[in-house]
């Protein structure tokens, strides 16, 4: 007989109790237990074949390794930011708003994957939903197959009688094993799962992507345990009411966790935006205050990116500030440095900065721009559209070197910039004889506002 017994989850971080508690000891969040019945069965009849073989230590230098080849999604931008494509026996877990696109990306993925045979399983749509969607992206595969079930157990059976090239999961909420009789979407069930996938992929060598909700504070949903298990972590995000969906990697074992893949969602599905820098610029003829460009860089990729900023009097006691797509504290350091070592008086003022196109920008070399936006707004003085900025601010008002600075240069002449703002230090070791461009060197803040409002 099978031996069942009530255990407290956290709903937060997964952490397991015997007894309700109030708040947390793990996570410190309060009201977040629930019952969960657990039954540990004698007999664990699954569909998934497991063979226990006996490991024996070994010298690194004994152990045999092949480069193996890396499995084409046939999507640019979801190959850079896995790293170059799928590793055979990885799991891969997708994350993203509801709505956003998920099962939009991963399908058209799966129908563009001629020649590879995938199996694709869904447990929130039906087989006509994902007709409709596949009739919509305009695309045929007869070596896609769809798989509408829950149940692990006979997703092993149909995945043995298949032998798929790709298994993609939509989604690891939905599914449940009979080993465990909570319901599927508890953390028990999400964490018993995933294990069984994972086992799956690293024994049959067959790679397995997983689609996964979040939470209203925009963390993955379940425990965390779930995001060490699997190899690779990748957010989809983006705001529903414009048409860019932004991908990235917070965590790979196969490759960097620095890279971005930008699509533009269409009618027909997601486009992949090879140039991201000609639709993140306005292209405006006449010059406006408040507007920089910066060169930043993400991963591998150089990007020209608009940044806004209006600086006006503030109307009530405390001035404001509010930021988006950029740090609110950086800026309010950007600001007192400003302030400290320029002699612009902006500690009265509201300070509004908005980075173009909604991507968020960790990049410290976006620093010059940001400072050079706000000067242009206090000063109501434009700054020429020929005109791009590279460099990182200091806090003595120095304008220091920043890396790339070749692939940043290339990045604005290739889109037609004359000049561009880069740190005095960056010049050592550079050719600035293969450029066409103007490069104009600068040292400290002092040197960009003469060099601006003149």
């Amino acid at each position: 007989m099978a031996k069942s017994k009530s255990v407290y989850f956290c709903q937060n971080c997964g952490n397991q109790s015997s007894k309700w508690l109030g708040k947390c000891p793990a996570c410190g969040e309060w009201n977040t237990f629930v019952e969960e019945v657990v039954s540990k069965a004698d007999d664990r009849k699954t569909g998934l074949k497991e063979d226990h073989k006996k490991a024996k230590p070994l010298a690194i230098r004994e152990i045999s390794f092949e480069k193996e080849e890396r499995m084409d999604t046939h999507n640019k931008e979801l190959n850079r930011v896995l790293g170059g494509g799928l590793v055979p026996g990885s799991i891969v877990l997708l994350g993203g708003e509801p709505g956003i696109g998920k099962s939009t990306l991963l399908l058209q993925m799966a129908l563009h994957m001629k020649g590879s045979k995938i199996l694709y399983v869904s447990g929130e749509e039906s087989g006509r939903q994902l007709k409709m969607r596949a009739d919509r992206l305009g695309i045929q595969n007869d070596d896609c197959l769809i798989l509408n079930e829950t149940f692990t157990g006979e997703i092993f059976r149909h995945i043995g009688d298949i032998s798929p090239d790709l298994v993609v999961i939509d989604s690891i909420q939905t599914l449940y094993t009979d080993m465990l009789e909570s319901s599927a979407g508890s953390i028990s069930q999400i964490r018993e799962t995933a294990a069984e996938l994972q086992r799956f992929a690293k024994s049959s060598n067959i790679p397995v992507m997983l689609i996964g909700h979040i939470t209203k504070d925009g963390n993955l949903a379940g425990p965390k345990l779930l995001e060490h298990m699997v190899d690779t972590v990748l957010h989809f995000e983006g705001d529903r009411h414009y048409g860019f969906r932004i991908i990235r990697s917070v965590k790979n074992r196969f490759g960097s966790t620095s890279e971005l893949g930008i699509f533009e969602m269409q009618s027909g599905g997601l486009r992949e935006v090879n140039n991201p820098s000609e639709i993140l610029l306005s292209h405006r003829k006449e010059a406006v205050s408040g507007v920089a460009i910066a060169a930043m860089i993400e991963g591998q990729r150089p990007m020209l990116i608009e940044t806004q900023a209006l600086v006006g009097q503030s109307a009530y006691g405390t001035p404001q500030r509010s930021s988006t797509g950029f740090d609110l504290r950086r800026m309010n350091m950007l600001l007192a440095v400003l302030e400290k070592r320029s002699g612009l008086k902006v500690s009265a003022k509201d300070v509004f900065l908005n980075i173009a196109g909604g991507i968020r920008v960790d990049d410290p070399a976006i620093d010059l721009a940001v400072a050079a936006a706000v000067l242009s707004s206090t000063t109501d003085n434009p700054i020429s559209n020929n005109m791009c900025f590279a460099g990182e601010l200091g806090l003595s008002g120095e304008i220091r070197a920043v890396s790339r600075v070749e692939s940043r240069i290339s990045e604005a002449e290739k889109l037609g910039f004359e000049k561009i703002m880069i740190p005095k230090f960056n010049l050592k070791g550079l050719n600035s004889k293969q450029f066409n461009i103007e490069m104009v060197p600068v040292s400290s803040i002092g040197e960009v506002i003469a060099l601006l409002i003149n």
